[in-house]
Order: structure tokens, then sequence, then C-alpha cells
């Protein structure tokens, strides 16, 4: 059977196909051995562990008249050598593509947001907790003039999310929105947006309940030379078909903030406060990373894995997030400073209410022309009330990089992975070494 899933994957490729007319596409070919000594991520009960790993990674920017797009992904495939395990796929890709079908009135858009996440996030991301889960939206968006600096916008969206493993996170959702937009001058513009959307649950289970959303918020935007400002202020509420307190309401938030300080230093900020659920945390814009850092990259060509610790679940949730990025970079040096903070309370079940605090730091130095040393270090506090549960999660990641020409490298990477817990058997340590060649466009 053709599913939807195929459909608007072969939507996104034939949208992609025709950026691909006027944009090289960049992409890496790689292939390396991989070998944990504790592949289960356990407390009491390490078993090393051989991986091979042959994937590769693309991405594609285009800003055509026609079609705009940026996509971004990677697909590996982990073969397990001791035998142990089965064989896995792993793919991460975060697409976006535009297709202008009447110029100023008519456009059709396509997303597309894969990636591997945990069955139970209370665990390791071991082998057997890994899922692959994908998200995707289609629709078409209709533009109106209302004067000379003010204009409209309707959209409407049907959007779609899957896991692997966790059935019950599988949806089929609408999405409608209307935007009035005031361009203020040729950096700033100023819009009023409604949007609503009903989403329903393909194999509904206790505590997991259709619902509607709506929000109304104010949101202000300004690109200048040096800062990129979008600010949005508002108000947003859940009705759910099933629970206790069927309605729930709060304030909107949401915040963008990109500093060039200088030609070599940046600053970012973000932060919101709005409700949410797994499937649209998992929808993200394929990144525009400010540092470039490859010593930050812990998957794909450097090994390990590309899991995320999303709790893939139904159940919807008011977060609250707040991030701060820094970035430093010379002619040899690049250095990476992140701070986050972020709390979640679910609408139903609080199993899964948290806290979380964490950062990073990220250094590559070219002791060479050809030869890059990278760093990185990653910490993390998360707390579940409810369970009154504390988890502190340590990253240390060390990479060495030669360019032999313009398409070939290699690669080798040692990094080590701890978590200390008060949940008994929860606490894992383990050490990776990971060698691998890759070959450019």
């Amino acid at each position: 059977m053709f599913s939807s899933t195929r459909l608007v994957s072969a939507i996104l490729l034939a949208l992609a196909t025709l950026a691909a007319r006027a944009t090289e596409i960049d992409y890496t070919l790689y292939s390396g051995v991989e070998h944990s000594d504790n592949i289960r991520l356990s407390s009491d009960n390490a078993k090393g562990e051989s991986s091979l790993l042959p994937g590769f990674n693309f991405s594609l920017l285009q800003n055509g008249a026609t079609v705009q797009a940026n996509i971004a992904g990677d697909i590996h495939y982990r073969r397990y050598l001791g035998g142990d395990y089965t064989d896995q796929t792993q793919s991460s890709l975060a697409g976006h593509v535009n297709w202008v079908m009447l110029p100023g009135r008519l456009d059709l858009t396509a997303e597309d947001f894969a990636s591997v996440q945990p069955v139970d996030t209370l665990a390791s991301n071991a082998p057997e907790n890994l899922q692959q889960t994908n998200v995707y939206s289609l629709g078409p968006t209709l533009h109106f003039r209302l004067g000379e600096t003010l204009s409209g916008e309707g959209e409407l969206r049907y959007i779609n999310s899957y896991a692997q493993k966790t059935k019950s996170f599988n949806s089929q959702r609408g999405q409608a929105a209307l935007r009035i937009l005031k361009s203020l001058n040729a950096t700033d513009q100023l819009s009023l947006n409604v949007e609503t959307r009903r989403v329903t649950f393909s194999e509904p289970l206790q505590g997991n309940a259709d619902y509607n959303g709506s929000e109304a918020y104010a949101r202000y935007v300004s690109k200048l030379n040096h800062v990129d400002l979008d600010v949005a202020l508002g108000y947003s509420q859940v009705s759910l078909d099933r629970a206790a307190s069927r309605k729930a309401s709060s304030p909107l938030a949401r915040l963008i903030v990109n500093w060039h300080a200088t030609e070599r230093t940046t600053l970012g900020v973000t932060g919101s406060r709005q409700y949410s659920d797994a499937a649209q945390g998992l929808m993200r814009q394929p990144a525009q990373n400010i540092s470039g850092s490859s010593g930050a990259t812990v998957g794909g060509i450097n090994g390990g894995t590309n899991a995320g610790n999303a709790v893939v679940s139904a159940q919807v949730y008011e977060e609250r997030r707040a991030e701060l990025n820094y970035a430093f970079r010379t002619e040899r040096l690049l250095l990476t400073l992140a701070a986050r903070n972020s709390k979640l309370e679910y609408s139903e079940d609080p199993t899964f209410n948290q806290t979380a605090r964490g950062g990073s730091v990220g250094i590559d130095y070219r002791l060479q022309p050809t030869l890059t040393l990278s760093a990185y270090y990653e910490t993390e506090r998360r707390t579940y009330q409810t369970l009154d549960r504390k988890d502190r999660t340590r990253q240390v990641l060390l990479t060495l990089t030669r360019q032999v020409n313009a398409h070939w490298s290699w690669r080798t990477s040692l990094s080590q992975q701890t978590r200390s817990s008060n949940a008994v058997g929860r606490g894992f340590h383990e050490n990776l070494i990971y060698v691998g060649v890759a070959y450019a466009r």
C-alpha cells in the first residue's frame, strides 16, 4: 500500500529535485568502526560490542523564485559485529520545501522531521530502547493584499506523527492559521496571528486524549545588519476531549535574538513559554548552528548515536525553555558555549513533569592546515518531581580529523558518557572509540 508517509516524502523529494536544478547538494559519504565497552549502558552488567557504521549526510539550501528549500539529513546503517543485537538503520531529517504555485497568491509547503528517540525516556539509550520517529506537514498558504503595507496569509496544514514502537504517539491533525502582517519599514514587520488545530490519535489509550488547541499572539520581527529579533506575545489554550481538567490556558511568549557583535563573535538567545506536545516539539527547522562546530557532532561521521531524549507520548504539556549560545571564531580557533534551562508540566499524567539545566563547551583548534583537534563537553541535571528522581549526565568527546585532500578525510574520536542517578540501576558509564573515513563533495 502506498502510505501517506510515502506520499508526502515523494512530494518533498520532487520539490527538492526542482530546487536541486539550481543548487548543488552538499553531501558526505562515510564509513567507520566503533567500539563501546558498555553497549547496554548498564549500571552493573557492562558488555563490549563493536559496530560497523556506513552512512551519508547531506544538506540543500535553495532560495529561488519558484522553490525555496532548506533540507538537512543523515542516515546510517549500524551493523553489530557481535551478533547480540539486530542491525539498525537510523535516520534524522529536517526539511522545509516551499513551492510558489501562483506568485504572490498561493504556495504549497511540505515539511518533514525524522529523528531517533527513546521508547522509555527514563531508561538509557541502549539499542533496544531506540525507535524511529517522523512528523510531516503538508498544505497550502494563500496570500492576499489589504493595502500598501498591509497583507494577509491563510494557512491550512495536514500534520501526521509516527513512532516505530510507541503507537500511542501516532496522530493526525488539521491546523489552520490566519495572519495579518504590517510592514513597518524595510527591516521591521508586525503581525497578528490566530492559529487553531485539531489533534486525533490513531490508537487512543487511557490518558491519551484527542484535543483542540488554539493560539492568538502578536509577533514582531526585525532584521538589522548585526541583530535579528523575533518576539511573539499572546495567549494559548488547549481543550482535552477526555480529562479531569478539560481546559487549560496560559500566556504565550517566544523570543529569538541573534547578535553578530563582531565578525568573530555571535551571541544567540532563545526562550519560550507555550503549550506543546511531543510531535510539535520534534518539528524543527533545519539547524543553522551559529557555531558550525565539528566537535559538537556526536553522531554521524564521529560515531555514536544521534538519539534524542524526547518523551515520545501523546500528552500535552506546558513548556518553559531558555537557551543562550555564544560563538567566537578566528582563523585557527572556534569556541562555542551554550547554557540551557527547561521546565515541562504535563496536563494529564504528571509522571514526566521535569526540570532540566545544562550546558556545553566546544573547541575546534587547527593544529595544522589539514589537522584539527576538537573537544566537546556537555552536562545536564534533570529532575522528575513526581518520581523524586534526579539524574546527572555528562559527556566528553575528543576528535582528531585529517583532511587528506579536497574530498577525502579520516577521523578518530574517543568519547565518554556517564550518568549518575538516585534511581536504582539507572546510572551507567560508557567509553566509545571510533575510527572512520569520509568522502565529501
